[in-house]
């Protein structure tokens, strides 16, 4: 089942645009070439669908005024991957995820367009959120910014929470913004907070039992690349232990966790379309500013809560964009 409601509306982000093919083929190049760079594997990357949708709003159509060229590897295979896209003669490149930096790096005068979790401007990917100054532009996740909002939604389904393990990869940039905001945020609502960090996706089996053996009751996660690769895993164990598990997207809750608050990521990526279609008409990425992303959603998983014997407010169902049943 599901709910829509206007949790947060950015200024400027108010939805995507109508279609209209007609008057946009007046002005679309011949054909376009995008080249996308990402550290999922083709047959699991769930946004490739959002981009084209956006895309197809905007009149480009794959095979008759563009051509998407699909790549996928690890932040060391960046150079070669935009050294591809590159001999391929992309007017534009999209990167999602930690691999920007690098592909950033990489890519000389080809403009990128980003999706990243962190704060861009903390990261020092771009000078600022109104003028990137760079050839360089896209939308940020909020990573840090919801943190005290999932902790409220938690602690208005468990009352009786006390103490939460706050999960997170101290390689995701801003990842020290997001811990003193979680900090805060913790001290603000009387729950003890514990740290778990982790780098690489070798160090989740000591985090899982840092959480274990400190009698955590529940689990936030940071929202990024890292994590999201062992949402499948972190459900497993959270289910196991009986510990309810919050985090940022909406794909988090469909894997097991009990609730998400964050970005719509699939209309995230569909809204990136904009800023592809733009630098394809000729504006130039320095010169547009990092947004936030359009929708934030409330995702509840019913099948969880039932599971872990949680009987959640009815006030907080209602509340809801999607219920998994």
């Amino acid at each position: 089942m599901r709910r829509r409601s206007l949790f947060l509306a950015t200024a400027g982000l108010l939805g995507v645009p109508a279609l209209r093919q007609d008057a946009n083929a007046q002005t679309i190049p011949k054909l376009a070439r995008v080249g996308w760079i990402g550290t999922r594997s083709a047959k699991k990357d769930i946004y490739q669908s959002s981009l084209r949708e956006g895309l197809l709003e905007k009149g480009w159509v794959e095979g008759r005024n563009l051509v998407i060229e699909w790549r996928w590897g690890e932040r060391e295979q960046a150079r070669e991957l935009v050294d591809e896209l590159v001999q391929a003669k992309v007017d534009v490149l999209v990167s999602t995820g930690a691999i920007s930096f690098p592909v950033a790096a990489a890519s000389g005068s080809v403009p990128l367009v980003f999706v990243i979790a962190g704060d861009p401007v903390e990261a020092r990917f771009v000078s600022s959120l109104a003028r990137p100054a760079v050839n360089r532009t896209g939308l940020t996740l909020l990573a840090y910014e919801l943190i005290g909002k999932r902790l409220e939604i938690l602690q208005s389904a468990l009352l009786t929470v006390t103490r939460v393990a706050y999960l997170i990869n101290m390689r995701h940039p801003g990842a020290h913004s997001e811990i003193k905001e979680a900090v805060q945020a913790a001290q603000r609502l009387g729950l003890a907070l514990q740290h778990v960090p982790v780098e690489t996706d070798t160090d989740f089996s000591a985090a899982f039992e840092a959480i274990a053996r400190d009698g955590a009751q529940a689990i936030v996660t940071s929202a990024d690349g890292l994590i999201s690769l062992k949402i499948e895993s972190i459900a497993e164990f959270a289910a196991r232990r009986r510990l309810p598990a919050v985090s940022g997207w909406g794909e988090f809750a469909a894997a097991g966790f009990l609730m998400t608050y964050g970005p719509s990521v699939r209309g995230t990526f569909r809204y990136l379309a904009t800023y592809v279609d733009k630098i394809l008409r000729g504006a130039k990425a320095a010169d547009l500013p990092v947004e936030f992303p359009p929708k934030v959603e409330l995702v509840i998983n019913l099948r969880t809560a039932k599971a872990l014997g949680i009987n959640l407010p009815a006030t907080l169902r209602a509340r809801a964009d999607e219920l998994i049943e």
